[in-house]
């Protein structure tokens, strides 16, 4: 995954496992496909790694068939050993060096953050991209205090890569989040939990866009 294409990148689809059963992972992954997320990651907290590898390997035959990416969640090895796209880190997993030395040059390196120093630190290690938050209150990051939406204008000024807003971000409170500034959202719970999943995607991905275009003509 080269920086032109995580730059076209708008939607981002998380595949937790803590909303969706195993057995339905890949109809879940189809489903995201039709709705046009630009990518996708593979959440499994609750799986060995060797359960995650083989699931993993499966999805990736349909997102690879798809042309879409996949990120593994939090394992390097991983996502090294299918081809993925890409990893996602969080703040307490090994650096974005060490990682690097596994995945290699051309998988793509992820890294949470909750703060703007956190993300202007994750963007000078060589992260290829950041999720920034959570925004809101959200059940995937009990532990974490939402940012709220004040600092998104900031962490865009001072970060040259992709940064995707994550956090509680669903069809109803996407709009704020856009006026705010984000450009590029990560979407969980509404997506995985929407009764017509295509259909979400698809709403969320035409607002994404329209904001896309908007600054397109402003430059």
């Amino acid at each position: 995954m080269t920086a032109a294409d995580l730059s076209r990148c708008r939607l981002y689809a998380i595949l937790d496992l803590g909303y969706v059963e195993l057995v339905a992972a890949p109809k879940m992954v189809e489903a995201l496909v039709r709705g046009g997320v630009d990518l996708i990651q593979l959440r499994a907290k609750n799986l060995s790694a060797v359960e995650i590898e083989k699931l993993a390997g499966e999805l990736h035959s349909v997102t690879t068939r798809h042309g879409l990416p996949l990120v593994i969640n939090d394992h390097p090895e991983i996502a090294r050993n299918i081809r993925a796209e890409g990893v996602h880190l969080g703040q307490d997993d090994m650096s974005i060096a060490d990682a690097r030395k596994i995945v290699g040059a051309d998988c793509a390196i992820g890294k949470s953050t909750h703060s703007l120093d956190q993300a202007i630190r994750a963007f000078y290690e060589g992260a290829d991209y950041i999720g920034f938050g959570p925004l809101f209150a959200t059940p995937t990051k009990p532990d974490y205090q939402p940012i709220g939406l004040g600092e998104i204008g900031k962490v865009h000024d001072a970060v040259r890569i992709p940064i995707f807003c994550i956090g509680g971000i669903k069809l109803d409170n996407l709009p704020e989040v856009l006026e705010a500034g984000a450009r590029r959202v990560v979407i969980v719970s509404g997506l995985l939990q929407a009764p017509d999943i295509p259909a979400y995607a698809r709403a969320a991905k035409q607002l994404l866009n329209r904001k896309s275009k908007i600054e397109d003509q402003n430059s």
